[in-house]
């Protein structure tokens, strides 16, 4: 059994096609077949039913699959952490990052960690938290950086360290009526419109765990408008729909300029009025048990430094 073998089997069960993986692989079907034909002869075992001008995995292609998968997985890193014994000036780093990080964190640490590692390709997928996390998870990413919780069934998989905060603000539009009020009460909450981020996202989940630690059941908001971008939240709240909340990070020019406006949550009591804020750790999360690269162990040494500062 040689590695070629197993790419070339896998390659047949992504496409349940000899000519296509072949095409896939830029060699000839004759060579698929060849090599399909020596691990079955070679095992004494049928890895495909050929029916008609098809073909069906067998259970001993199954049990082979999930074992080449994993085979392919640990060559893939034993040769980046050779490639990295030449002091980190080639190989590859995986980050996934939630979309604010993404867009408006993240970039500089990038920089700087390309000026230090100019030779090291960073490759950088951004998606909502819970992408983020699963894909960790699974090692699709050697690092992720996320806000909000992980959740629960994945918690056992990721190891967590905070490396900065994440504040939410509302905010509104010029022609909604708390523009140019300082604070609002808990209550106000549930009499405007509300523009909000998908499920999956960590944005969302902060606000919906704000919303629940103030004794306001989320269901209780209107919401108009669900969408999968903050960036798109804060273009339809700054057009004059409803309210959002939002990264302070993406809001602080609109707010120089005056085209959107944030408000103070606050609960009032017999004594005084408490100032309710959101603000989340800013999570590093890699896999407890996967192997970690050089390149990853660098980044993380990086970012360890703005572990005590704030996301802003």
């Amino acid at each position: 059994m040689t590695l070629e073998q197993l790419k070339i089997f896998l390659a047949v069960v992504e496409h349940m096609h000899f000519t296509r993986a072949a095409d896939a692989l830029y060699i000839t079907q004759p060579a698929v077949s060849a090599a399909i034909q020596s691990l079955e002869e070679e095992f004494g075992v049928k890895l495909f039913h050929r029916i008609g001008r098809r073909i069906e995995i067998t259970d001993a292609g199954t049990f082979l699959q999930v074992e080449a998968q994993n085979l392919l997985k640990q060559v893939e890193l034993t040769e980046r952490g050779l490639r990295e014994l030449n002091n980190l000036q080639r190989g590859e780093l995986r980050i996934g990052s939630s979309l604010t990080i993404g867009n408006y964190w993240l970039p500089d640490k990038i920089s700087q960690f390309k000026q230090q590692y100019p030779g090291i390709l960073v490759n950088c997928t951004l998606a909502n938290a819970e992408e983020i996390c699963e894909g960790t998870a699974t090692g699709l990413f050697d690092l992720g950086l996320v806000t909000g919780d992980v959740k629960p069934s994945l918690q056992q998989h990721l190891e967590q360290e905070a490396v900065g905060s994440d504040r939410l603000q509302i905010i509104v539009g010029r022609s909604h009526p708390w523009f140019g009020k300082t604070q609002i009460s808990v209550q106000d909450l549930t009499t405007t419109d509300w523009v909000m981020r998908e499920s999956g996202s960590g944005v969302q989940r902060m606000f919906e765990q704000a919303v629940q630690q103030w004794d306001i059941n989320i269901n209780e908001l209107n919401v108009v408008l669900t969408l999968n971008s903050s960036e798109m939240v804060k273009a339809v709240v700054e057009s004059g729909v409803g309210a959002a909340a939002i990264p302070e990070v993406m809001v602080q020019k609109e707010r120089q300029l005056s085209t959107l406006w944030a408000v103070h949550v606050v609960r009032s009591s017999k004594k005084t009025d408490k100032v309710l804020e959101i603000i989340q750790p800013v999570w590093k999360l890699k896999h407890r048990r996967r192997f970690q690269t050089r390149l990853a162990i660098a980044f993380e040494e990086m970012l360890l430094p703005q572990a005590a500062a704030s996301y802003r």
